[in-house]
Formats: structure tokens, C-alpha cells, sequence
């Protein structure tokens, strides 16, 4: 079975997080997520924030610290997702891929909204 590592990115400016509209043809496409992407061959979890960040929203990472790492089972497909909070940054994200994207209030942010593995996530970010 396919191993996916991803590094995540949780965009945190005070109470809120930007998340973006997966592509309908992605994997778990139509749900939202923390913006974020695989990690290269011997890059690690920062580089690979910094580059798909960059890519994905438009900003420029300064710093980040680990929050939680989930292994999750697809069925199709098991990803790594090594997640960082992200709140030393520059600029303003925006959808640079043409993705949906928007600021939300941590504590409105529904599980069932987000593909499966990113649960953890939210239930990591309401008990912080």
C-alpha cells in the first residue's frame, strides 16, 4: 500500500486558522484542509512547509512547532501527516492554486468538513 508523508501547516493568527477547498479531483476532494503537501526525498518537515506554503498560499514561514503526528489509514492509501502550527509568518494567504481559502474560528471547525485524518488535528487545536 501506498505511504504518503505530508507536512501540514495549522496557519494560526490568534483564534483563527486558513484552510483551503480541496480540488474535487484530489483525493477527499470538495472537503477543506490545512494547507500542506508531501515531503520530498531527505527534506524535512520545515523545508517542506516553507516550499508548499509558499506554493499553496502565498506566505513565508519564519517559524514553526510541532503539534501532533498522525499515521491514518485510507484504505487506498496511508499517509503520515507531521503537523506544525505556523504563527510566525509573511504575507496574507490567499489561494494561489485558485483554491477556496478562508480564515476560521478554531472553535467552529467541524471534523466532518475535513478529510478523516485531520480530526485529530481539530480535536488537538480545541483542547490546546
Amino acid at each position: 500500500m501506498k505511504q504518503v508523508d505530508v507536512a501540514v501547516g495549522v496557519v494560526k493568527r490568534g483564534t483563527q486558522t486558513y484552510v483551503t477547498l480541496r480540488s474535487q479531483d484530489k483525493h477527499q476532494g470538495g472537503k477543506w484542509e490545512f494547507p500542506g503537501g508531501k515531503k520530498e526525498a531527505g527534506e524535512t518537515t520545515f523545508d517542506a512547509l516553507k516550499r508548499e506554503l509558499a506554493e499553496e498560499i502565498g506566505i513565508t514561514v519564519k517559524s514553526s512547532e510541532p503539534l501532533i503526528l498522525i499515521e491514518h489509514d485510507y484504505g487506498d492509501k496511508r499517509v503520515s501527516l507531521d503537523v506544525h502550527l505556523v504563527e510566525s509568518f509573511e504575507g496574507e494567504p490567499y489561494g494561489r492554486e485558485e483554491q477556496q481559502g478562508k480564515w476560521l474560528a478554531i472553535n467552529a471547525l467541524e471534523p466532518e468538513d475535513f478529510p478523516a485524518a485531520n480530526a485529530t488535528i481539530i480535536d488537538a487545536l480545541h483542547n490546546q
